[in-house]
């Protein structure tokens, strides 16, 4: 006999649906909202498969790069028509794409009820019927597993970086007090989050707004006190500046990760010119020496870019060949993106995009080598290891040197192990790939 397959419940009420592109930044941005619907005893949740015809869906967009844009209108697109076929109620967008292009977009997609910018969550509340809540003020509905939270402590950015247009839909940097962000972190780990990972336009220009000098490693210091947080991860580091004392910090405190994200973008003397860097090839050199010097267990990651204007094979040799002398533990790249209203865009666009990623390849492909090897050090070593999730016949986890969605990861035969997800374990690695390890956990 056949079971008769079951019709979801059409919610009571209209609930909120929220779709988030982009970034970790933007990640926050829509646990704030969900928190702030929540509080206002509205359904939400977070990208739900299943859609109903009272159904207000929220697209929090990304407008940083070619592709992450054409990701957000096709998201729009899709639930535009889905508006228009009668299968929901409203479509409101929201975040950086909104920000930057709003004009261009009512133009352009009409049916669209609201289009609100990266600073528009009060107005954006009211349209969907619900009240600001001040006594909030710190509290999310994370979309994320408890264990960890993306945890901004600033926002906007005050660097003058020709290639980017974040500034233009962030605005200027400013920076969380102290005390509310150790509020927040408190708030969290009484609801079960342990790792905190610190997200900004730029981490290492915290407080020269509010204190009058960087002040990255005190905030530290409070957030390491907070009960219940295990591990404090580090993301994007701005290397011109760069608060030295942050290292002394993760050597007094057990709970701050040895892992550093600090986006270099490039080496050529003239591309870091160009790209308004404010710093040179032997300065960056002399910092990853000092850091690493300083902490000799870091993690470093960074980001590249590949096909900015005037790149020429010069410039991009002479970039492999730092690459491969530096091995950082973790690196990304990705291809110029010529963005409107940034410094850059007076520049000629004159890489091809085939030249481009041809580019990106390369650097990827010295960087998998890289990582195979250092991961092959690794066998028969035991780490500390976060259980992220149960994926088919594998625990999936993080040692202190990968973030999540973007590094490395540890996978646990269930067959033979088991421990709960939001767990920290003790494992032992049997094998490595170039971007995974293989362990056993031995307590």
């Amino acid at each position: 006999m056949r079971t008769k397959k079951k019709t979801p419940i059409q919610p009571q009420k209209p609930r909120v649906n929220v779709i988030t592109l982009g970034c970790s930044k933007n990640i926050h941005d829509s646990e704030v909202l969900m928190g702030q619907l929540k509080g206002n005893n509205m359904e939400v949740v977070h990208e739900a498969n299943n859609i109903y015809k009272d159904d207000i869906v929220v697209i929090n967009t990304c407008g940083f790069i070619d592709n992450a844009k054409q990701e957000s209108i096709d998201t729009i697109l899709q639930y535009s028509a889905l508006k228009d076929e009668g299968k929901l109620n409203k479509v409101i967008v929201t975040g950086c794409l909104s920000e930057r292009y709003k004009p261009e977009l009512e133009s352009e997609i009409p049916n669209v009820d609201a289009y609100f910018g990266t600073n528009d969550l009060q107005n954006l509340l009211t349209t969907v019927g619900a009240d600001y809540k001040y006594e909030l003020l710190g509290e999310r509905m994370l979309s994320t597993p408890n264990h960890y939270a993306y945890f901004k402590i600033a926002e906007g950015c005050n660097r003058p970086c020709s290639f980017c247009a974040i500034p233009l839909m962030r605005g200027k940097h400013i920076s969380k007090p102290i005390e509310d962000l150790v509020k927040e972190a408190k708030h969290l780990a009484k609801n079960g989050t342990k790792e905190l990972i610190l997200i900004a336009q730029d981490l290492t220009y915290y407080g020269l707004d509010i204190y009058g000098k960087r002040n990255l490693a005190d905030l530290l210091r409070h957030l390491s006190d907070v009960e219940g947080i295990e591990w404090i991860r580090l993301q994007y580091a701005y290397p011109s500046g760069f608060p030295m004392d942050i290292l002394e910090v993760m050597n007094e405190r057990d709970n701050i990760c040895n892992y550093l994200d600090m986006p270099l973008q490039h080496i050529s003397d003239s591309m870091l010119k160009s790209m308004r860097r404010g710093t040179t090839k032997q300065k960056t050199i002399d910092l990853v020496n000092a850091i690493r010097d300083k902490v000799p267990d870091i993690a470093l990651r960074t980001t590249l870019i590949c096909g900015y204007p005037g790149e020429t094979q010069k410039d991009f040799e002479e970039m492999k060949v730092w690459v491969e002398n530096t091995r950082f533990d973790r690196l990304g790249c990705f291809t110029y993106s010529h963005e409107e209203k940034t410094h850059a865009y007076a520049l000629d666009d004159n890489i091809s995009q085939e030249v481009k990623e041809s580019r990106v390849e390369e650097i990827m492909d010295i960087q998998q080598g890289i990582s195979y090897e250092i991961n092959q050090n690794k066998v028969n070593k035991t780490f500390k290891v976060m259980i992220d999730k149960l994926e088919s016949d594998y625990l999936i986890g993080r040692t202190e040197y990968d973030s999540p969605e973007v590094d490395n990861e540890v996978l646990i035969s269930v067959t033979e192990n088991y421990a709960s997800v939001g767990r920290f374990v003790e494992v032992q690695v049997n094998r490595a790939e170039d971007f995974d390890l293989y362990g056993t956990i031995v307590k």
